[in-house]
C-alpha cells in the first residue's frame, strides 16, 4: 500500500506565506510526478502545480511567481511554498503522485486527504 500524507495547511492573513508537504509512504518502487491541486468551495478542483522527473516545475497561471513546488527524493516528499497569499487561494490543497510500487509493472495514482488552506483578507 501507499499512503500521500500532507501538512501545513492553515490560516494566514492576505500577504503571508505557508508552506505545504506531502510525504509518500508504503512500497514505492518510483516516483514520477508529485503534483498539488486545490479545490475551493463550489469549484472544480484545479492543478496548482507540478514536480515532474527530469522536468522543469510547471505551475498554474493564477500561482506562478508566488508559490514554488520542490521534491526531495530521498524522502519521498513533495513542498509547496506558498508566498503572497491572496484569499482567493482559499481552498482545500491536495497532493497527488504517479507511483510505481515494487509488486506491480506500473504506475498508479495516489492523492492525499488534503489540507486547508485559508487566507483572510
Amino acid at each position: 500500500q501507499v499512503q500521500l500524507v500532507e501538512s501545513g495547511g492553515g490560516l494566514v492573513q492576505a500577504g503571508g506565506s505557508l508552506r505545504l508537504s506531502c510525504a509518500a509512504s508504503g512500497s514505492i518502487f518510483s516516483i514520477n510526478t508529485m503534483n498539488w491541486y486545490r479545490q475551493a468551495p463550489g469549484k472544480q478542483r484545479e492543478f496548482v502545480a507540478a514536480a515532474t522527473s527530469g522536468l522543469s516545475p510547471n505551475y498554474a497561471g493564477s500561482v506562478k511567481g508566488r508559490f514554488t513546488i520542490s521534491r526531495d527524493n530521498a524522502k519521498n516528499t513533495v513542498y509547496l511554498q506558498m508566498s503572497s497569499l491572496k484569499p482567493e487561494d482559499t481552498a482545500v490543497y491536495y497532493c497527488y503522485a504517479s507511483i510505481r510500487r515494487f509488486d506491480s509493472a506500473r504506475s498508479d495514482d495516489y492523492w492525499g486527504q488534503g489540507t486547508q488552506v485559508t487566507v483572510s483578507s
